[in-house]
């Protein structure tokens, strides 16, 4: 109920903040690993994560597909008042969860070696990122639950609940990564068990609150386990957070590849800095994702229940809170890049190469904010070819060419300049289509009155 009548700035603190909360420490969990990495194993190591980013970014693909695509519709069921099927989409996100980690993660561990090696592992990186990902990918099943089953506890109503799931699988990995890493000397590979053990906790964590009775939405056996109408749904809604993922897989493989072949001597530290870059990034873009995952359930509790213009002011708030993040970010590296490197890393040419992709890369960074949370509405608002356009723009219709074309006349300061400009051009394309389509909604809506 409250969802539909509460005041939206009160909603949104609501549920933002503790999405919020867990974004900002799985993004802080991520920083203190590759810090971890770095200063425990070696720069090497560091450019040796960065190779597995693409990899990472296809086993969050096929898990978000599922989450993203069962939050959406099991919120906008709760909006219909349809209890029942609300319920059904958790016990469907349940199955497709296991079914995808056991398919995904045994055929990759198959091909392992050869797929790293074509995302532009070297002969000195790829064992790190062989150790790496060899944990990481015998631990699907547990990570796929958790992340498709955290999603579901948030958008029907749990979100500090689903705050401290992810707390937890923070918490313990921020405990046992120094003690497998430094104490116990596992290197890049204790890293990963870390993660592998914080995701366990965090599972029986929200599995334990979908079997409670007394959770709103919880796993019935009377209840179907695997509906093809459900499933469909699912997958058209998750479509756009999965090609989102695979666009940014096939960029970082693209942008693993530049940096190689025109930092010469330096390439594997060129791409280990990209990998301080990419942290760095990830940092403030999960903050502004935190923002959206708040703003999911209400708006796509108030589209279900037809209050166009609650969905409105949800979206605006949630646009300027996009850019402040984002333009937070932009002040920060811009005034202490060196500092920021020097957190990963102590060699000198490392921290040099990272120092200028700072520069460059984040010039139109105060606009992503502004693309993310544009692009997460019309994904929440069931639109999903939308949301798939405006992720494709950014990650793949104009970075790749960018990537082919410009670090061809400029070497290395061409690969962040690339990133830079189809930042720039996918804002201007989000802004565009936003407000085409609340022009024809707005339309639609009054006449309905």
């Amino acid at each position: 109920m409250e969802l539909g009548n509460k005041s939206i700035p009160k909603l949104l603190m609501q549920y933002s903040i503790p999405a919020i909360v867990a974004s900002v420490a799985t993004s802080l969990y991520n920083i203190i690993d590759s810090m971890f990495i770095g200063h425990g194993v070696g720069p090497m190591a560091i450019a040796g994560l960065a190779i597995t980013f693409p990899l990472m970014n296809l086993v969050i693909a096929f898990c978000t597909l599922i989450a993203v695509g069962g939050a959406t519709i099991s919120s906008i069921f709760l909006g219909q008042k349809n209890i029942g099927r609300a319920t059904d989409v958790v016990n469907n996100v349940m199955v497709l969860c296991l079914i995808h980690s056991i398919v995904f993660g045994g055929l990759t561990l198959l091909f392992l070696d050869e797929i790293l090696t074509f995302f532009g592992a070297t002969p000195e990186t790829l064992p790190y990122a062989r150790e790496f990902m060899e944990v990481i990918l015998y631990g699907t099943p547990i990570s796929y639950l958790f992340i498709g089953l955290n999603n579901i506890m948030r958008a029907t109503g749990y979100p500090t609940r689903a705050m401290v799931s992810a707390l937890l699988s923070v918490g313990v990995n921020l405990i046992l990564a120094p003690i497998f890493i430094f104490t116990l000397e596992w290197g890049i590979r204790g890293a990963a068990l870390a993660t592998v053990f914080g995701q366990s906790v965090a599972c029986i964590w929200v599995m334990w609150h979908f079997m409670s009775k007394k959770s709103f939405v919880h796993f019935q056996r009377k209840n179907r386990w695997l509906t093809p109408i459900i499933v469909k749904r699912i997958y058209a809604i998750g479509m756009s957070p999965f090609l989102m993922n695979v666009c940014a897989c096939i960029v970082v493989v693209f942008i693993n590849k530049a940096l190689l072949d025109y930092g010469g001597s330096i390439g594997n530290l060129a791409v280990g800095a990209y990998g301080i870059l990419n942290r760095t990034t990830m940092f403030f873009v999960m903050i502004v994702f935190g923002v959206t995952q708040g703003m999911q359930p209400i708006l796509g509790f108030n589209y279900g229940a037809g209050q166009w213009d609650r969905v409105k002011k949800t979206l605006m708030i949630g646009i300027w809170l996009g850019v402040a993040i984002t333009t937070a970010g932009w002040l920060i590296t811009e005034l202490m890049p060196q500092n920021i490197s020097r957190l990963f890393t102590t060699d000198p040419t490392l921290i040099d190469i990272a120092n200028r992709g700072f520069r460059i890369f984040f010039i139109f960074f105060p606009l992503v904010g502004c693309q993310i949370v544009i692009q997460n509405f019309f994904q929440s608002v069931g639109k999903p070819k939308l949301s798939i356009f405006l992720s494709l723009t950014r990650q793949l219709i104009f970075l790749l060419p960018f990537l082919l074309i410009i670090p061809r006349y400029f070497g290395i300061d061409g690969v962040w300049a690339s990133m830079a400009a189809s930042d720039g051009i996918a804002f201007f394309f989000a802004v565009t289509t936003l407000i085409i389509v609340n022009r024809k909604q707005t339309k639609l809506h009054r006449a309905q009155q």
